[in-house]
Order: C-alpha cells, then sequence, then structure tokens
C-alpha cells in the first residue's frame, strides 16, 4: 500500500511545522481541507487503488473498534470488497458486544414539507410545484398519537427549510407536549444557531440529525442551487452548534450518489472522530441515505452506490467506531434491510411516512422521497425477532436529561 499522504507529509516536517498543523486541526474546516477531503481529492483515488488484499488482510488480524484514516482507507478500498464475510463476522462481533442483540425502533413525523432551499435531490426543491402542508401543533400531535399507538417511544422531527413556521416557539412547544408520549425527541431540518438549539433541549429535544450531503465543495454547489442550504460552510460548522448546546445525540451522514462512496466515508469519519473527541459525552450515528424517487427529481445520478458497497461502507465504519450507531431507514427495501439486522445496524426506522400528515390526514401532501420499505412496525419487529434480535421501542428515558 502506498505512504498515506498526511503521514507522507508529516516525516518531513519540522517541529514548529507539525505544531502549525496541530492548532489548524481544531476546527473541522481545517481538518477537511488538511487532508484534502473537501476539494481536490484524487490523490485520494489512487490511495485507494494501491491498497493490496495483504494490507486488508493486515487490518482483519488487529483488535477491532479504533479509528485511523489509514485502517479505514484499507477497510473501503476495492481491494477489501472480497473480504466482506471476514468483515461482517468482526462487525457483528463487535456490535454485540457494545449493543447487544437490539435494534431501536424510531419513526419519522414530518412536520412541514415547505422549504426555500433549491436542491436537486429532493422533492421539496422551492422550485417544484408540488402540494405543501405545514402541521400545526394539534395536527402533528394527532400524527403521534398514531405513531405512539404503534408502540414507538423514541421520534425524528423532520422538516424542510421552514423557519418562518417551524420556529423555535413552534419545537419548543411541540417538544414540551410530545416528551409526555416519548422518551426521546430527535430534530432533522434546518441549521440553528447553538443558542437555538439550547432551547429545544431544555424543551427535552435530545438529539439532532443533520446531514452535510456531500463533503465535497464544488460538488456541494452543483447540487445546492440557492437558499441557506447553499453555503457550504454554515452547514459543516452545525453538529458543532448543537454538540455544544448539550445534544445526547449526533447524528451525521452524506447522500448516497452525489459523489465517490469511498472518499466521502473518509470525510465522514474524520468529522466523526473529530466530534467524538471534541464533545465525548455525546453519542454518534451514522445515517446512509442513499437517493431515492421523488417528485421532479431526475433519475440519473453519476454516483449511485450497490447493495455491495453500501454494506463494505457500514462494515468498514463499524469496524472504525465501536460505539457509534448505524441508522437504516425505510429508504432501504425489505430483504437489503432483513439481511443487514444481524450485522451491524443498531436502529431502524419502520411503518414511516414522509409526508406532513401521513399518518393521520394529509395523505395527499407531497413526500420527500418514496419509501422502499413499507412494512407496518409490528411486521419489522417481528423480522427483528425472528433474527434472534429484540426490537427496543424504549432504551431511554428523557429524565436522564435532567
Amino acid at each position: 500500500m502506498r505512504e498515506h499522504p498526511v503521514k507522507m507529509n508529516k516525516m518531513n516536517e519540522s517541529p514548529e511545522r507539525a505544531k502549525e498543523l496541530m492548532h489548524l486541526q481544531e476546527d473541522i474546516h481545517s481538518i477537511l481541507a488538511d487532508r484534502r477531503l473537501d476539494k481536490g481529492r484524487d490523490r485520494w483515488t489512487d490511495m485507494l487503488n494501491t491498497v493490496t488484499v495483504q494490507d486488508v488482510e493486515c487490518e482483519l488480524s488487529r483488535p477491532t473498534g479504533k479509528f485511523t484514516l489509514e485502517r479505514l482507507t484499507t477497510f473501503i478500498s476495492p481491494s477489501a470488497e472480497i473480504y466482506l464475510e471476514q468483515m461482517a463476522q468482526q462487525a457483528r462481533k463487535l456490535t454485540i458486544q457494545r449493543f447487544g442483540k437490539t435494534i431501536q425502533l424510531y419513526a419519522p413525523l414530518y412536520v412541514s414539507n415547505v422549504c426555500i432551499n433549491c436542491c436537486r435531490y429532493c422533492g421539496y426543491n422551492a422550485d417544484t410545484h408540488v402540494q405543501r402542508t405545514r402541521l400545526t401543533i394539534e395536527q402533528a400531535l394527532a400524527d403521534a398519537d398514531v405513531i405512539a399507538s404503534e408502540g414507538f417511544r423514541h421520534l425524528l422531527l423532520v422538516s424542510g427549510e421552514d423557519k418562518e413556521f417551524v420556529s423555535t416557539d413552534y419545537l419548543c412547544e411541540l417538544a414540551e407536549k410530545l416528551s409526555k408520549k416519548f422518551s426521546s425527541l430527535s430534530i432533522e431540518i434546518y441549521p440553528m444557531t447553538q443558542a437555538e438549539y439550547s432551547r429545544v433541549f431544555a424543551a427535552g429535544i435530545d438529539g439532532v440529525a443533520l446531514y452535510q450531503e456531500t463533503y465535497d465543495r464544488d460538488t456541494y454547489a452543483q447540487y445546492h442551487l440557492a437558499g441557506p442550504k447553499a453555503d457550504y460552510n454554515n452547514r459543516l460548522d452545525t453538529p458543532d452548534r448543537f454538540a455544544a448546546a448539550g445534544m445526547r445525540n449526533l447524528g451525521l451522514g452524506f447522500l448516497l450518489g452525489l459523489s465517490d462512496w469511498r472518499i466521502e466515508t473518509l470525510a465522514l469519519a474524520q468529522h466523526a472522530s473529530y466530534l467524538m473527541k471534541k464533545y465525548w459525552r455525546a453519542k454518534i450515528d451514522f445515517s446512509f441515505p442513499r437517493i431515492r424517487p421523488a417528485t421532479n427529481v431526475q433519475d440519473l445520478w453519476p454516483h449511485l452506490v450497490s447493495d455491495a458497497n453500501m454494506v463494505q461502507m457500514m462494515l468498514a465504519l463499524r469496524l472504525c467506531f465501536a460505539d457509534a450507531g448505524i441508522v437504516l431507514s425505510t429508504r432501504e427495501a425489505p430483504e437489503f434491510r432483513d439481511n443487514l439486522m444481524n450485522l451491524c445496524i443498531t436502529r431502524m426506522s419502520a411503518g414511516s411516512k414522509t409526508n406532513p400528515g401521513g399518518y393521520a390526514s394529509e395523505k395527499n401532501a407531497a413526500e420527500q422521497f418514496q419509501i422502499a420499505d413499507d412494512r407496518s412496525p409490528q411486521e419489522v419487529a417481528q423480522v427483528i425477532k425472528s433474527h434472534g434480535c429484540e426490537a427496543v421501542w424504549k432504551d431511554w428515558d428523557a429524565s436522564f436529561n435532567k
């Protein structure tokens, strides 16, 4: 295997230069730039292609659960594709050691599909003419009642960039009412300020999921044409803000299909490693959203990810991050989800509706994307049980935050 680019650079550095690099690496922007993971990434393609089968076997012989960029590069390389079975065995063993034979179930509740961003891959694109719906507090609670009646106690609130309606006040009021029925509340919405995150945390929201979509700056600009989300730097800074606000669960990911998944995985891992060191009390979750069909969204993408490569990515991250949650949504087909239950998955959504009001009232509101697994929560729970695992509806209580 060719010498790792970062290691190769540092072999000839002066002590002064080493100190300077340590200072630069204090923020995620400098970490990605120093390793050329945010642009000018061609060297990583060369690095990945020079990994040998001997390199893979060497890494597989070492203890699992520790991250280095070299180790992850080896596991996601083309040469590692023939070792998925060995990787799967090690990932399964490590997952059981850390999480037991359990899979936590959660449901998303979409409160608004209004959005002011123009993202080329999303059904909520502001330029797309679809039926827009905003849920009042009462309507959101009606959807939540249906979700709670199915057994869920972990709820994810989702919204387009609709800050005018889905305001901090709205989220705080909704969270205070929902906390009576749900043990854990998370949000997947627009970037907020640290003060706003602190407010919603105090109201009962303990987790935030926010995906960079792509860590490649040039590709990011191609797909985010207008709106606040076009600001790459602001989005990259957001996990620092919600981590500093005290959030317990930090959800990271990228949209599979926009750029080379192997290099994106390296950037994602660097981001996670940085957050783990700086906010060590919080827990990191990795999510793996693949592009799905949506209204007025193209169906040809330059970097679509195969099932095998998606599995390789998940296994590689598990072997490098022993305690990270690995989340799989209903974007994926039932058979694919079922086959992953015994490997490294720790959380799954079930019975999802991606349109506001989809559980209780507004059946015709526009979806963000089409789900692939439309089984009921009870059906998914039964399959989890048939795989020798336990479906966990609640493993955390909000009172622990106090």
